[in-house]
């Protein structure tokens, strides 16, 4: 009986076992930053980032190295210290892999053992991109228990496995690692599963842990803000319910403006390491290092461009997310007051990063940004499949209709991921449809199994060609004058 009731989840630990040897230890780009908190504090024990810019991969060290191999005066910052905007949320997930790691190639150096105990060596890259992908897995995991609770089971798996496998998420929790993304779907999964769990009624306790979460999900990735629009439209139905009438069993208005306040309190102590580390890097506590709000498309947000542009929006990226979409809606209009929240966490992220003036994510596989909602979007389709399913006779056929479908969307997912990979279509800037669909049906199939053995047994042969490919592909826009 135990064991049928976590089948599921045992399915899902498989297949992610299975999924280990895709797991690529590559720092590059964005992870550069995000890396560099872990590394400098646990090698350094400061927050010096000279040898993470000097260690970047080529197209980040190029634009911010000279010659002699010193970082550019631009990006030291009025404290002296290496821009580095990134969060450090990812660093504090990562801090346990990377504390073994240490430990081991330390005791490995110490019985005669060459590894680097630098934190670039193959040891701490390995145990970051398996940090990472561990908490992705945490995140599917989350998702299929919250999805469950609003649809059947089968629903729930079957759509844990769509989102996973036919949106942005595996690129960032496999082939860049050192990203933000996975992390990020991880602790909103967490924070909404247990927002969910613990309502309508918390105890002090459960206030306090809420925060916790909160905290830590901000710490990771600061638009995570907008999934609080869930407890936030809870808490205005809990006060309208509360002043139009006096209930035993629920606390007064006073007493839930507590909790709140407690729970607001929590999160903001627990935002300690991102204001300690802002302040450090850039003198104060409140400067992020990205684009300040006054830049932002406040007056003409992209709200289209977001959803349907070839330069990653994200519902032609990934048509996955457009179905999910359509299921929390339908939560919504079923069920409000638990659909509701949801929903209005979704549109609450997608009208914040409408209005960032990179809405695109530049070097992005689809809108990468969305990864955060992957909880979201399992709930979603779920709902959606098991309301599809009531047209058919047979539940067995609604099933395998559905698992059709969704195989559909993760091969193409998994055919557009190798052409981004590779570089058939640019990692930057709007894609040619046309070329892309061409590649497809023609390139992808005759490429994929050559490129997979070589990702598999010679990957850092191929990185290397990625990482020129890039270069160049960068290179040609400056020279025509793309953005």
């Amino acid at each position: 009986m135990l064991r049928a009731r976590y089948r599921p989840e045992l399915l899902l630990l498989f297949l992610f076992l299975l999924s280990l040897p895709l797991v690529n230890p590559w720092v590059r780009g964005d992870g550069v930053g995000y890396y560099a908190f872990a590394r400098a504090l646990l090698i350094e024990h400061n927050l010096d980032f000279t040898q993470d810019y000097l260690h970047a991969n080529d197209s980040f060290r190029g634009p911010h190295v000279d010659e002699s191999g010193r970082p550019l005066s631009q990006f030291f910052t009025i404290t002296g210290h290496l821009d580095n905007h990134f969060t450090v949320g990812p660093a504090m997930l990562w801090s346990p892999f990377l504390l073994l790691a240490h430990g081991g190639v330390l005791a490995a150096r110490g019985l005669g053992s060459h590894v680097a105990a630098d934190g670039f060596s193959a040891p701490y890259r390995v145990a970051m991109a398996l940090g990472t992908a561990f908490y992705g897995f945490l995140g599917l995991l989350l998702s299929f228990r919250l999805t469950r609770k609003y649809a059947g089971e089968r629903w729930a798996l079957l759509a844990t496995l769509g989102v996973g496998g036919a949106s942005s998420l595996p690129v960032y929790m496999y082939f860049n690692p050192s990203w933000s993304h996975a992390h990020s779907a991880f602790c909103v999964a967490l924070f909404l599963w247990y927002w969910d769990r613990t309502r309508p009624a918390r105890t002090l306790r459960q206030w306090v842990v809420l925060g916790l979460i909160a905290g830590l999900t901000l710490n990771v990735y600061y638009p995570n803000a907008m999934v609080l629009a869930a407890p936030g439209i809870e808490a205005l139905g809990e006060y309208g319910t509360r002043l139009r009438g006096p209930d035993a069993g629920r606390e007064t208005p006073m007493k839930l403006f507590g909790m709140h306040m407690l729970f607001g309190l929590v999160a903001l102590v627990c935002l300690l390491p991102t204001f300690l580390t802002r302040y450090i890097v850039y003198g104060s506590p409140f400067e992020s290092g990205y684009v300040p709000l006054r830049d932002w498309l406040w007056r003409s947000p992209v709200f289209l461009s977001v959803l349907f542009s070839a330069n990653h929006g994200l519902l032609v990226w990934t048509p996955v997310v457009l179905l999910a979409l359509g299921g929390l809606v339908f939560l919504n209009w079923r069920q409000p007051r638990a659909g509701g929240p949801f929903l209005a966490a979704a549109l609450a992220f997608y009208l914040f990063i409408a209005c960032y003036p990179n809405w695109d994510g530049l070097s992005s596989f689809g809108n990468r940004f969305f990864v955060s909602l992957t909880v979201l979007f399992a709930l979603g389709l779920a709902v959606l499949l098991e309301a599809a399913a009531r047209w058919f006779r047979r539940e067995r056929v609604a099933v395998c209709c559905a698992a059709g479908v969704l195989l559909l969307l993760v091969t193409w997912n998994v055919g557009f991921m190798f052409q981004w990979g590779t570089h058939l279509v640019p990692a930057r800037g709007p894609i040619d449809w046309s070329e892309m669909v061409r590649n497809q049906f023609e390139v992808v199939p005759q490429q994929m199994a050559s490129n997979l053995r070589k990702y598999l047994f010679k990957r850092k042969a191929m990185m290397q060609e990625i990482e020129q490919s890039d270069i160049e592909q960068r290179k040609q826009k400056e020279q025509s004058g793309t953005p």
